[in-house]
């Protein structure tokens, strides 16, 4: 990286609000605590770039000890660049592993051409990613997923899964066999992007595997932009609000017990009025109470 930027006080600047907020999230949620192994999970793409840096970061200064493994999966997609991101591991002093598996080939034969090929992907890495955590006998595993993508995540769910359903920043697998965090979630993408084209990481291209764009992401991305870009501030209000449900002023019966709701009993005409001006007050009504 170029020394002039590294010693600039807006890129300084920067990285502290980076690292403060990926502290914040990891004490918020216990992500790291005293002898983890974790496998930090690289894409060679600008948010797990990121997220390497802002954790070894950490490291230095964490009040526990704790490891950092880089793991990497080569798909065999063709032209990809299999040096880079060993190249880039080694000069940063991270302790990492290439794991190759060919999933292009098993995608390629089993998804139709022109069909989307991510959620066959996503499923074979996730499965190659869970077995190589074992191997190395790391406890946790660290995705590189930000801010927006979980807020995105959760429209994507409302609108076209109808569920209110996001990306937990930890998460424990179905088999109860692996915990996930995601440390970056607290990070906007728009600083992740300007951290990561500052720091001039070896970004590796993710359309390597020539599958079409995700549109309904895109949409929602979009969508999202609009919005904070007529409203700033919006985008954090959203990720806020997903930190402070309110189970009883949803409609999930498996959430909230509405069936048995049960009335206060009032004893007199004065309780009546007291409980009525009250809510009045409460809900905010113009009616003047006298």
């Amino acid at each position: 990286m170029n020394t002039a930027i590294r010693t600039s006080n807006s890129f300084n600047k920067l990285r502290s609000r980076l690292e403060r907020e990926t502290g914040k999230a990891i004490s918020d949620y216990k992500m790291i605590e005293e002898g983890d192994v974790i496998m930090v999970c690289l894409s060679g793409g600008k948010d797990s770039y990121t997220m390497l840096s802002v954790l070894q970061a950490l490291q230095k200064r964490a009040p526990v000890n704790f490891k950092l493994i880089a793991m990497n999966l080569d798909q065999k997609q063709p032209g990809f660049p299999a040096d880079t991101l060993p190249g880039y591991l080694k000069s940063v002093g991270v302790d990492y592993h290439i794991i190759t598996q060919d999933t292009y080939s098993i995608v390629k034969e089993k998804i139709p051409e022109g069909k989307t090929t991510c959620s066959l992907c996503s499923r074979l890495r996730r499965g190659i990613i869970y077995k190589t955590a074992k191997q190395l006998g790391a406890n946790k595993i660290a995705l590189g997923h930000h801010r927006d993508d979980i807020i995105e995540t959760l429209f994507l769910n409302m609108f076209f899964g109808a569920k209110i359903k996001a990306m937990p920043p930890k998460l424990l697998t179905d088999d109860r066999a692996h915990i996930l965090i995601r440390p970056l979630s607290y990070c906007a993408e728009r600083d992740i992007e300007r951290f990561a084209t500052q720091m001039q990481y070896p970004i590796i291209p993710c359309n390597l595997c020539g599958s079409q764009e995700n549109l309904q992401r895109q949409s929602i991305k979009t969508m999202l932009a609009d919005w904070e870009k007529a409203y700033p501030g919006r985008n954090t209000n959203i990720f806020h609000a997903i930190q402070n449900i309110v189970p009883s002023q949803l409609a999930d019966s498996k959430l909230f017990d509405f069936e048995n709701l049960q009335t206060a009993a009032i004893d007199n005409d004065e309780s009546l009025f007291e409980f009525t001006a009250s809510y009045k007050v409460a809900s905010n009504f113009s009616i003047p109470v006298k």
